[in-house]
């Protein structure tokens, strides 16, 4: 049921049943709220349809396979989410080999197939305010660039944020993805928007993920994204993955290949900047 014209403290009281005592906006869709003679917890507020089923399947998934830490979920509707709070804490290198390590269990988790949505999961999904379609595909190869790139260009293309020429360019990298992709791999649980604003460093020494696109697909795609804006201590991360895993040989050469994917929808989302970055990503794929 949409209840029309609620607010933050007002849903987290109705959704884990105890009275709000106070609450504080974080941005114009996150609030955080004090329960009264409880937790404190975030309230989000998702508009868009089907975004909270995705979120919550997503974060349930995730912590299933006991890893990575993730934020418990308090309560849901169709709009709303509440989850405990994570205290800030400061980055760390022993907490990054250890996120490394829970990282690398995680995606050895692994999934159904490439593009599998979690169980209970919406196909039609997001990552950001961008849609995200969930299609199960047995080659990566083929489904990354049928479900993870072609969308993305074609839409910038639309919009007129690449012409004709550019968009070429990246289609070039997609019909020789193939070749590129590097060794077949399993399908992985991937958190699927692991950037580091998503990766919230305790008060612990433990590092916990929010905002998951999760799905079956490329464990490189996760960490190409991680690396793609920064991240406190990313080679002591890197370091514990791979003490956790190791990753297939020439993997840092095939960072910008994942890369590519997160750049296209920055580029839908925001525009010129990011449609560069990911020309210049895919000239640097090309070149000989």
């Amino acid at each position: 049921m949409v209840h029309n014209g609620e607010g933050p403290g007002a849903a987290a009281s109705r959704l884990t049943g105890r009275a709000a005592a106070r609450e504080r906006p974080l941005s114009g869709s996150l609030s955080e709220v004090a329960l009264d003679g409880g937790p404190v917890v975030v309230v989000k507020r998702a508009d868009a349809p089907g975004a909270v089923a995705a979120e919550v399947a997503g974060l349930r998934w995730l912590a299933a396979a006991d890893t990575v830490r993730l934020p418990a979920v308090r309560g849901h509707d169709t709009r709303w989410l509440v989850l405990d709070r994570v205290p800030a804490g400061r980055p760390g290198p022993e907490a990054a080999v250890r996120f490394g390590r829970a990282l690398a269990r995680l995606h050895a988790a692994g999934a159904p197939a490439f593009g599998s949505p979690p169980p209970g999961g919406p196909e039609d999904a997001y990552i950001g305010l961008a849609p995200l379609r969930n299609v199960p595909g047995a080659d990566w190869p083929a489904w990354y660039a049928e479900h993870r790139v072609l969308p993305y260009l074609r839409r910038a293309a639309d919009d007129g944020t690449l012409d004709r020429d550019e968009a070429g360019v990246l289609d070039r990298v997609c019909e020789r993805l193939p070749r590129l992709a590097g060794p077949a791999e399993p399908p992985a649980r991937l958190h699927g928007d692991l950037w580091h604003g998503n990766v919230l460093w305790g008060t612990d020494g433990h590092v916990r993920l929010i905002d998951p696109a999760a799905h079956g697909g490329h464990r490189e795609t996760d960490l190409a994204m991680l690396q793609l804006f920064g991240c406190p201590h990313l080679e002591r991360v890197l370091d514990g993955y791979r003490a956790a895993t190791p990753l297939a040989d020439g993997w840092r050469d095939r960072v910008g290949l994942h890369q590519l994917f997160p750049l296209l929808v920055h580029a839908v989302l925001f525009g010129r900047g990011y449609a560069e970055q990911a020309l210049a990503v895919a000239r640097r794929i090309l070149a000989p």
